[in-house]
């Protein structure tokens, strides 16, 4: 009788009955493993020997349950694949009707037209050079990169964005200040759970802006809406709302599509030193500028009350779940604390991400599709200037969305909507982000269009579909 537990095949736990010849007890503990459902049709079982040794019986114990299972019916033994639960076995819950049955959960498809904004094109994803990145990680990676480690993230990493963002960005941060997160909304939560347990009570959040990122923050801190213009987040509803905390956009305002003027960060830079308040600034998309270099994070004009955000979501897409905050002195110790509570990022992934940057091929997955990204939006304006002459692209030149326009004497956003959603096409109405009065200039129905989320080769049926139906509704 074998005495060793070591084994080679897949794993099976399964409770053998006292009672009974040992082979009689291996055939009913798969009999009702089967019956249960545990093992499901096609499941793989492990070979004689290997269950021998695990239950600590006999091969021939077990390889004779197989035989007589086989015989039954219940098991399927091909040549090269070893032993099967067999197929068409009983499943639980087959002899129950329908209506006793569990729904089954479906997810909702998307619009045939897919102009929804906030998420890049997937199939742009550098898979070759993220697999290489990977590889690279996971041969190299030291043997401290698979236990809990530091929890501000992977030295690595953090070196790396420190070089990065301060080449790319103007952020002006070291290293030991750069803490890794899941992603923006993971940064957020973080901040606002840090600034409420230094005292603060409120923040103020643009309006319009997106609702997740309100409702994560108000979870933790009263939200206070401010108003934006065309110079981007009003620094004098700021003051008056008496908040401590400013979360904003300035590269380029969610969904509006200004970049704050020279001026407002100017105002906003005295508000946070004046007031001692905190800025953060949420850099969702800096490094798609197509009509000039990017305007420089807002961080470097005062490090000391900025917190700069960024991620990978619009870069690379949502698939790598990695941000990252450039962190103030003051807020590095409980904000590090708060992200040793938190969900941690996968270490391989950081050191994918850091590979992945140091060897050039990030810079060059930016570069190619950027010139897509611009392709398409000058694609949008062009065919809203041809076939929908009284409507107007609105929004600097950059990121994945821009805002369209409809002229005076359309029908509001909800009918615009309804005739959309028919017709198959995707996009946000400008309201969706507003909450109250907007304190914004934009009156009358506008819609928010996403430019990254079509394959290329169905992004100019999908503007097309979209300017038929809004001629029609114009008409």
């Amino acid at each position: 009788m074998p005495d060793r537990l070591d084994h080679f095949g897949p794993e099976l736990l399964l409770d053998v009955p006292a009672r009974g010849t040992r082979r009689r007890a291996v055939e009913e503990a798969l009999r009702e493993a089967i019956r249960a459902g545990r093992l499901r049709p096609g499941t793989r079982l492990p070979s004689s020997r290997d269950l021998a040794a695990q239950l600590r019986l006999s091969r021939g114990t077990v390889a004779q349950a197989y035989e007589q299972l086989a015989a039954e019916g219940w098991l399927t033994g091909r040549s090269g694949s070893g032993t099967r639960v067999a197929d068409g076995v009983p499943q639980p819950g087959a002899d129950r009707t329908a209506a006793d049955r569990a729904p089954a959960v479906r997810s909702r498809p998307g619009p045939r037209h897919d102009l929804r904004p906030g998420r890049p094109d997937a199939r742009a994803f550098p898979r070759d050079a993220w697999g290489r990145a990977t590889r690279w990680a996971i041969r190299e990676a030291p043997a401290d990169a698979f236990e809990d480690g530091d929890p501000r993230g992977r030295a690595e990493l953090r070196g790396t964005l420190a070089a990065y963002l301060g080449r790319v960005r103007g952020v002006r941060v070291d290293a030991a200040q750069v803490i890794i997160c899941s992603g923006y909304t993971q940064a957020l939560g973080l901040l606002a759970d840090t600034f409420g347990g230094l005292g603060m009570t409120g923040a103020g959040m643009e309006n319009p802006s997106m609702p997740d990122h309100v409702t994560v923050v108000a979870a933790r801190l009263r939200v206070a809406d401010i108003g934006v213009d065309a110079g981007g987040m009003s620094v004098a509803g700021l003051a008056e709302s008496g908040a401590r905390v400013a979360v904003c956009t300035p590269a380029h305002q969610f969904p509006l599509g200004m970049s704050m003027s020279p001026e407002r960060r100017s105002e906003l830079v005295s508000w946070a030193q004046d007031s001692a308040g905190w800025i953060v600034e949420d850099d969702y998309d800096g490094e798609f500028r197509y009509d000039r270099r990017p305007v420089g994070a807002l961080q470097s004009r005062l490090p000391a009350r900025t917190v700069y955000v960024g991620s990978t979501s619009k870069s690379l897409g949502p698939a790598v779940r990695l941000g990252w905050i450039a962190c103030p002195p003051p807020l590095l110790e409980p904000l590090t604390e708060a992200k040793r509570l938190a969900r941690p990022c996968s270490t391989l992934e950081q050191l994918a991400l850091a590979r992945l940057i140091d060897s050039g091929d990030y810079d060059r997955h930016l570069r190619a599709v950027r010139r897509g990204y611009r392709q398409r939006r000058d694609l949008l304006a062009a065919t809203v200037r041809s076939r929908l002459p009284r409507a107007r692209v609105l929004g600097i030149e950059a990121g994945l969305h821009a805002i369209l326009e409809l002229p005076d004497g359309a029908p509001d956003e909800a009918t615009v909507m309804r005739r959309l959603r028919a017709a198959s096409v995707g996009v946000h109405p400008l309201g969706a982000y507003t909450r109250g009065p907007s304190g914004h200039a934009k009156e009358g129905p506008a819609l928010v269009v996403g430019y990254g989320t079509p394959p290329a080769h169905r992004y100019e049926a999908a503007i097309g579909a979209l300017a038929e139906e809004l001629r029609g509704l114009l008409a």
